[in-house]
């Protein structure tokens, strides 16, 4: 007997979410545990590897290919084909990680990864025209593949290794991320200036595949079953729908300025190449230091995520609409103004990408997802298939904007996919809040109506 109300009384003090489901605890021991620490460190290899890596294109490879016979739409393409395999490998392996396995896509993709960009850095030796731009496409693609099974499984792994902070810890990664945006185009123009095209790109392909035996030992193994959940059911929810928009606008606006930013700096403002990457600093920088403090705020208070995905969508638009500027302005483009709006789209762009694989996954678990490793992939597999949308997008509409209207006004209209994500969840978020007031109303004149009831059949 005394064991029952034990027991009664343990379940009375669960707390319980509005599916049904036990809530997760909200608190974190205040130390990280060796395998947490494990995965910070191979996330941040991950971050810092594959990013320095893909931002070495942007200073010197668009007029290497312009040489090579490909126009500003074809540099476009080539850089958005990276993207457009990438969601198609997302979508693949976010639903199949259990199978296959979180460590192995892991590990198997930064190998893959690290030997393409070896191969990227033989192009110059191709033949110009349609064989050289043949290739463009058939190494990014196989770079695309591998990048997007390391990603997809980065996330799955962080998001079971902390579940309960996961913002703060994505948030801090970023660093890597940023550290690898900021030393990619510098290093890759100078490494272009000095030894040529190739070196490069082999270089930083050896630095990939050191990295990875040290992840195969640093990462451990989690074990997980398939369940139920599909891509179809996370992406009929309303409020994903609108997330993905949300990914898809920041990602096709920060994959624009791949292969039209440094031609417009070097042509505008006379700048050598590896000057140019000294510009893309603006913007990296500025993403990576805003990164952690977004992160914790994210999960210290919860409720800011909507404000950030706001008001981070609404000045990703003033920056892109000021960064030409748009000619309806009549401002007289400086190098100082574009380095300036470059600081406020990372910051924007940091406000509004952060919070976004959270505020999903909250949305997968309140909606009756089980909680899992299976559920993380298909949320890491949506959130890096529909950024892949976007930097697919994102370069293949700007090269054609650039070579028809200018840098100018392509920019201006890049802009306003932000503008609209930041709208729309704010709409959303709007609504959302006066369906739940008047539910709260619902309940409370229920319970009041009750009441009354019960004291007028008792008199």
């Amino acid at each position: 007997m005394g064991s029952q109300e034990a027991e009664t009384q343990e379940t009375l003090q669960t707390p319980v979410l509005g599916n049904g489901g036990p809530e997760v605890p909200s608190e974190e021991p205040s130390r990280f545990t060796r395998d947490q620490l494990f995965v910070m460190s191979a996330t941040a290899c991950l971050n810092f590897s594959s990013m320095i890596c893909y931002s070495i294109l942007g200073p010197f490879f668009p007029r290497e290919a312009e040489k090579k016979g490909a126009s500003d739409t074809v540099v476009g393409l080539i850089f958005g084909c990276f993207a457009l395999f990438n969601f198609l490998t997302s979508l693949i392996v976010g639903n199949y990680i259990v199978q296959i396995g979180a460590k192995f896509m892991f590990v198997a993709g930064m190998f893959v990864s690290g030997c393409v960009t070896i191969l990227f850095g033989l192009l110059d030796r191709a033949p110009d025209g349609p064989v050289f731009i043949g290739l463009c496409f058939l190494v990014r693609a196989m770079d695309a593949i591998s990048f997007s099974a390391a990603v997809t499984a980065s996330f799955s792994i962080l998001a079971k290794a902390f579940p309960n902070n996961i913002a703060t810890v994505m948030g801090s990664l970023e660093v890597f991320t940023g550290l690898g945006l900021v030393l990619g185009p510098p290093l890759g123009g100078f490494l272009y200036q000095s030894f040529g095209y190739e070196v490069p790109f082999i270089v930083l392909g050896c630095l990939v595949l050191i990295l990875v035996p040290l992840n195969m030992y640093l990462l451990p193994k989690y074990d997980a079953i398939a369940s139920k959940d599909s891509f179809w059911m996370l992406i009929t929810l309303p409020k994903v729908v609108l997330l993905c928009f949300t990914i898809f606008s920041l990602s096709a606006c920060l994959g624009f300025l791949d292969p039209t930013m440094s031609l417009f700096v070097s042509e505008k403002f006379k700048l050598p190449a590896g000057y140019v990457g000294l510009v893309f600093l603006g913007l990296a920088l500025s993403y990576s230091l805003s990164s952690p403090l977004l992160g914790f705020l994210s999960d210290k208070m919860p409720h800011l995520r909507k404000w950030f995905l706001v008001f981070g969508g609404l000045l990703t638009a003033l920056s892109f609409f000021l960064l030409g500027p748009a000619p309806v302005l009549h401002i007289e483009s400086k190098l100082w103004m574009f380095v300036l709006m470059l600081v406020l789209t990372g910051f924007s762009l940091g406000m509004s990408a952060i919070p976004l694989f959270p505020e999903m996954l909250q949305c997968a678990y309140e909606n009756g997802f089980e909680e899992g490793l299976s559920v993380l992939g298909l949320v890491s597999g949506l959130f890096s298939a529909m950024w892949s949308v976007g930097a697919f997008v994102g370069p293949t509409l700007g090269g054609f904007l650039n070579e028809r209207l200018g840098f100018e006004w392509a920019a201006a209209i890049q802009g306003g996919w932000a503008l609209l994500s930041g709208l729309a969840i704010g709409i959303f978020y709007i609504l959302e809040a006066s369906r739940r007031r008047r539910s709260n109303l619902k309940t409370t004149l229920g319970t009041n109506e009750e009441r009354a009831h019960l004291l007028a059949s008792e008199t």
